[in-house]
């Protein structure tokens, strides 16, 4: 249960130092929006990964996919997109 919290926590933080400059209010809150989401919509099959993994035009295909596939509200996979974009 604790690994489980790590890795979840993980981007979070790591995002939101990232968010700490030059971000609206409306950004940020997408921001942790898509942080609260991403544990209920995709760490259900994936583990934490770093933004920087994938550049931003693969996020956007990645994410897609996973919207089509999930059945998920466009609104939700914005702020996923966002959160993973940011997370590093």
């Amino acid at each position: 249960m604790i690994t489980m919290l790590v890795l979840i926590n993980w981007p979070i933080t790591s995002g939101l130092r990232a968010l700490a400059e030059g971000q609206t209010p409306e950004e940020k809150q997408e921001f942790v929006e898509g942080a609260k989401l991403w544990p209920v919509y995709c760490a259900q099959c994936h583990n934490a990964r770093p933004g920087s993994q994938f550049s931003p035009a693969q996020w956007d295909a990645i994410t897609m996919h996973m919207r089509t596939l999930s059945n998920m509200p466009a609104k939700d996979m914005r702020a996923i997109k966002v959160f993973l974009k940011e997370a590093r």
